[in-house]
């Protein structure tokens, strides 16, 4: 949502509602976009399954092609893009230019490994059906319904619309109100790649739109954006049996063991929890610290956060809030860990302010307070010692979400990784995993289910099409009526001898 938006009654000859998307640091309009109505959603999606119909019978290395151009053509204009991001999130140039360097790379990634994962695989057919040669091949849905965030405008839907093309299918996408000009840039341009058919289209509009693309004749849909509106989704879909990925919040931790890099744990947690403002759905927000070294790593932390700062200017590393009703979340999670008995380090209550909210480092943050327990997406960490790895996962995993996290240790960092309950974790580096597209993205709980990205991401937008053929007579037939009781007899005497076995019950 904008904080302008125009809604013009709804009268035969009237122009066309439409928002305005504004920059977050000064309120200027940036761009003026079309809200799309139901009607209109409809006929891009049914845009979309004609052209579906061309792009999903194209091979994969046709697909290829074309999507290895649109990568190319991206990276050529990434100074461009980065200004449209720049404007409409806030973030600094360098900052969305990081953002879409990683969509390049998932891109052409998704392209050239399409075929191996999606494309014909033999299977072993076992011993009862040896005389049937098998295979598994993944079919494209048809047409994919995105809806996508404005913290990460260009990497994160394309995690699902890169793979979901790769795939074979067509896209509507549906961005954020907040960074329409992003999606509308993304889709002009591979709609010049592919010569102007529908493949990849942009609706824009509030969330009547959004909720009419989840009820609309897409074939799978994929949301990314808080958990509240997340269940919305669903239950939209839900309406025409469309299934769903969610990737919703988090409320990932960073942990610290004794023997740990304290000088990279300190900027990780810097870098994770305040770039981008803090809005990163797999940021870091909690911290927990072997108690042997919390006093040496808040040093530490403490010196490398004291030049950080947010403004509009160069020289700030860090943007303004995008989302103006998130300032208000942002302090009441600050106010209420204060008020509990935090300790303020750096920043507080007085460092929200109207579009800014400055690094807030918070200590001896209690349990209960929404500082720990809810998602704050702001530039705030809340940093806490424990006696042990043993208490830091369980204060980890003592949270309904699931998304990602860290873990800072020279001996055991992967074994404690393993046992944070999470989709994703980086040992010794913050969101490594996101960089690596032959990773699967995504989290568990109320950080949602389903995976972009990697493999699993190319899977998510197909359905697995199964394949025998006979290649020979069988020994038995077994799917006659004609069948008696002497080859029954030799089915249960095989089946016996294969599954048999000697292990008991105990």
């Amino acid at each position: 949502m904008t904080a302008t938006i125009e809604t013009p009654a709804a009268t035969a000859g009237a122009a066309t509602p439409t928002f305005e998307s504004l920059n977050p640091a000064n309120g200027d309009v940036v761009g003026v976009h079309p809200i799309t109505s139901k009607a209109e959603v409809d006929a891009a999606v049914a845009r979309a399954r004609e052209a579906a119909d061309w792009w999903g019978n194209l091979t994969f290395k046709e697909r290829e092609e074309f999507l290895l151009t649109w990568r190319s053509v991206i990276t050529r204009r990434i100074a461009q893009l980065a200004d449209v991001s720049h404007l409409e999130t806030g973030k600094p140039h360098s900052d969305a230019q990081l953002e879409i360097v990683l969509a390049i790379d998932h891109i052409a990634w998704a392209a050239k490994h399409a075929k191996k994962v999606l494309g014909s695989q033999k299977v072993k057919s076992g011993l009862l059906m040896a005389n049937q040669a098998s295979t598994v091949e993944y079919k494209p849905l048809g047409v994919v319904g995105v809806i996508g965030p404005w913290n990460y405008p260009v990497f994160t839907p394309c995690g699902s619309i890169a793979y979901a093309l790769a795939a074979g299918n067509a896209v509507v996408f549906k961005p954020s109100e907040y960074t329409p000009g992003v999606g509308q840039w993304l889709a002009d341009t591979f709609t010049e790649v592919v010569h102007g058919r529908p493949v990849f289209q942009v609706v824009t509009g509030l969330g009547d739109t959004g909720n009419a693309l989840c009820t609309s004749a897409v074939n799978k849909l994929a949301f990314t954006g808080s958990g509240a509106t997340g269940k919305k989704v669903m239950a939209a879909c839900a309406t025409n049996l469309t299934p769903v990925i969610i990737e919703a919040g988090g409320k990932d931790s960073l942990i610290v063991d004794e023997d740990a890099d304290l000088a990279k744990a300190a900027e990780g947690a810097l870098w994770c929890g305040l770039a981008n403002a803090g809005q990163t759905c797999i940021g870091t927000e909690r911290v927990y610290v072997h108690e042997k070294v919390f006093d040496k790593f808040m040093a530490e932390i403490t010196e490398q956060a004291k030049d950080l700062r947010a403004g509009s200017d160069p020289e700030a590393k860090i943007g303004p809030i995008t989302m103006p009703s998130q300032i208000g979340i942002i302090k009441s999670h600050i106010d209420d860990a204060i008020a509990k008995g935090a300790n303020v380090v750096m920043g507080g209550s007085d460092a929200v302010g109207e579009r800014f909210v400055q690094p807030t480092i918070l200590t001896h943050v209690p349990e209960n307070s929404t500082e720990i327990t809810e998602e704050t997406f702001g530039p705030t960490l809340a940093i806490n010692p424990v006696k042990s790895m043993d208490e830091a996962v369980e204060l980890t995993n003592a949270t309904r979400y699931g998304l990602a996290g860290a873990v800072y240790a020279k001996k055991n960092g992967v074994d404690i990784a393993r046992r944070v309950r999470s989709g994703m974790t980086s040992v010794n580096s913050v969101t490594a995993f996101a960089g690596v597209p032959g990773l699967p993205f995504g989290g568990v709980g109320e950080s949602g289910f389903g995976r972009i990205h990697g493999p699993d991401g190319l899977r998510e937008f197909t359905y697995a099409k199964a394949i025998t053929r006979q290649r020979m007579k069988p020994l038995m037939n077994l799917t006659s009526f004609a069948r008696d009781a002497k080859t029954d007899n030799k089915v249960a005497t095989m089946i016996t001898m294969m599954h048999g076995g000697k292990k008991t019950l105990k």
